[in-house]
């Protein structure tokens, strides 16, 4: 198994009216030159979370730091004019928790938004509030 040190959360920059799911992101990131989706994990709009890379795959979702973590995507992330905003559902903003106290169970790990490793908004959230939700 690989060792796994970071969870980084993702937003898709798409539209909150904008049913994306797994099968999309794997499309677009196939289009770029990648062999699969990047992502170990996806959480639709509905909350429901879908597998993208197994745990033990290497991810492709930061430059840099894909070795040793694990990235967590959410559909949403930009406004109708494709300015970033914080538009998760409330069924994502639960799914997200869930995530990051189960794998913060199996792991010893931080958590962070891809922001704090590229010049993106992304993941459109201060990911500081989600941390401050969970009891480490």
């Amino acid at each position: 198994m690989r060792i796994i040190t970071k969870l980084i959360i993702h937003c898709s920059a798409t539209k909150p009216n904008f049913d994306v799911d797994i099968r999309d992101v794997d499309q677009w990131h196939r289009e770029r030159g990648f062999a699969k989706v990047g992502y170990h994990y996806f959480v639709k709009r509905d909350g429901t979370v879908q597998i993208g890379r197994f745990l033990r795959e290497r991810g492709a979702h930061t430059k840099g730091e894909n070795k040793g973590s694990i990235g967590v995507c959410y559909a949403g992330g930009v406004d109708e004019n494709g300015r970033p905003e914080d538009n998760r559902t409330e069924a994502q903003k639960q799914a997200l928790r869930g995530i990051v106290r189960t794998l913060s169970d199996k792991f010893d790990l931080t958590i962070h938004g891809h922001n704090e490793f590229s010049n993106k908004a992304c993941p459109c959230f201060d990911v500081t509030e989600l941390k401050s939700e969970i009891m480490f």
